[in-house]
């Protein structure tokens, strides 16, 4: 059975910082690439950063460059999402996502076989 657990949001201030976790299964892991979406009320599901889990190869949308990082544990099968400088625009969902099928875009929401639960990131002004 396939699980995303992810963990670590939470309420801040601008300009404060937060760390997501992503653990899950080593065979889910091994499937080889892993996203971080986010999603605000009304809005859609956006792309925020992805990850090869055999590369460490990353991808970080424009709209958090500089300011997110993704990275991995390969002993802990868990990626991790490092933000910075938080805005209030950064308020929403986060979902870890895995299972991406092979030729489709890293931010495409319908690549992705597997969902986790979701973390709730506050951003306050």
């Amino acid at each position: 059975q396939v699980q995303l657990v992810e963990s670590g949001g939470g309420s801040v201030q601008t300009g404060g910082s937060l760390r997501l976790s992503c653990a899950t299964t080593a065979y889910t892991y091994r499937s080889g690439y892993m996203g971080w979406f986010r999603q605000a009320p009304g809005k859609e599901r956006e792309g925020v950063a992805g990850i090869y889990t055999n590369s460490g190869i990353t991808t970080i949308a424009n709209s958090v460059k500089g300011r997110f990082t993704i990275s991995r544990d390969n002993a802990k099968n868990t990626v991790y999402l490092q933000m910075n400088s938080l805005k209030p625009e950064d308020t929403a969902m986060y979902y870890c996502a895995a299972g991406r099928r092979s030729g489709r875009s890293w931010s495409e929401v319908s690549a992705y076989n597997y969902w986790g639960q979701g973390t709730q990131v506050t951003v306050s002004s």
